[in-house]
């Protein structure tokens, strides 16, 4: 039975992907951020069914010596702990880089000690930046645009230098706009859905104008697992794309039109990013991960937010809809 490690198991996308390894029969071993409370994040969610078959270790992706310790039984790992809310890291830009850049060294070190069989490295469609052309494949530039991008394209880069110079064998998945049940609501679809739950007349939102290519959750927990069982992935960095893009005013309309159609949109100041941070356009392609896998996405943008809109229904009480998250 291969042995995994899925590091930010407690998040959004890692708690999907940790409840699908397990029910495809893999020995998951959760790495969860330590704290007192002794929460496990999203995992604390899950069936008990599936809650009994993880090993849950608590720990601090930062420490070189933890990360080492979870990594050491280990066939394969799923690195996805990162600090991701890009207004947070206009804020606290340091904790982004001893994060994002650190934790990843660490994993990388380690399964180099180690001889970790694979290793997947988390990238994020927002090192690419405003699209310069469209589809964006994966030999578009880099564009630091926020403090968090930087992180993220530093963490890639690193990552890259470790396969090219100890011949580690990972691939850098890339993975565009999630999202789906368990997000959190500093992502902008919880954030119109969770307002117009709670019945808001006004749905407070940023820029209106720019694209995304959003995700459905299953289906990029669904791109992580295709890229880990085949061994022409290695090597390589792979988008995880449904190569369609939305404006964020045509996402939030139909929303609206969904849950609450006398509600208007509002757009304030502070939810904007500063003009030149702001990533414009994203479109991204889907030809490598579909020719190296044979990938592509089962859910369309709307079945995705019909199930989205569901969970939150029953879950909107644990989100904050009276501020504005960063």
């Amino acid at each position: 039975m291969t042995r995994v490690l899925i590091t930010g198991a407690d998040g959004f996308i890692g708690s999907h992907l940790t409840e699908e390894l397990v029910r495809e029969g893999k020995n998951v071993k959760a790495f969860v951020y330590y704290n007192s409370f002794n929460t496990w994040g999203w995992l604390d969610s899950l069936p008990a069914e599936i809650l009994r078959e993880i090993e849950v270790f608590a720990g601090d992706i930062r420490d070189p010596n933890g990360v080492q310790k979870a990594m050491n039984d280990v066939d394969e790992v799923y690195h996805l702990a990162a600090l991701i809310a890009i207004p947070f890291s206009y804020h606290s830009p340091d904790s982004y880089v001893d994060t994002n850049i650190k934790g990843t060294l660490n994993v990388l070190q380690a399964s180099r000690h180690l001889n970790t069989n694979r290793v997947l490295i988390t990238s994020t469609s927002e090192v690419y930046g405003t699209a310069k052309y469209v589809p964006i494949d994966e030999m578009h530039p880099y564009q630091g645009q926020s403090p968090y991008s930087a992180t993220k394209i530093g963490a890639d880069r690193i990552a890259e230098s470790f396969y090219k110079s100890f011949d580690i064998p990972l691939s850098i998945v890339r993975p565009f706009n999630t999202y789906g049940p368990r997000q959190s609501a500093r992502a902008v679809i919880p954030t119109i859905i969770t307002q117009l739950l709670a019945g808001k007349k006004e749905i407070k939102l940023g820029s209106l104008t720019p694209t995304r290519d959003f995700n459905y959750v299953k289906d990029t927990v669904r791109g992580f697992i295709e890229i880990a069982k085949e061994n022409n992935t290695i090597g390589e960095e792979i988008n995880i794309a449904t190569q369609q893009e939305i404006s964020i005013g045509d996402l939030a309309n139909e929303l609206i039109r969904q849950i609450n159609p006398s509600a208007k949109i509002i757009c304030e100041e502070e939810r904007m990013r500063p003009e030149k941070s702001e990533v414009n356009r994203l479109l991204g392609s889907n030809e490598k991960i579909r020719k190296l896998t044979g990938w592509k996405p089962k859910y369309t943008l709307e079945m995705g937010l019909q199930e989205t809109i569901e969970w939150f229904k029953n879950n909107s009480e644990q989100y904050k809809t009276g501020i504005y998250n960063i």
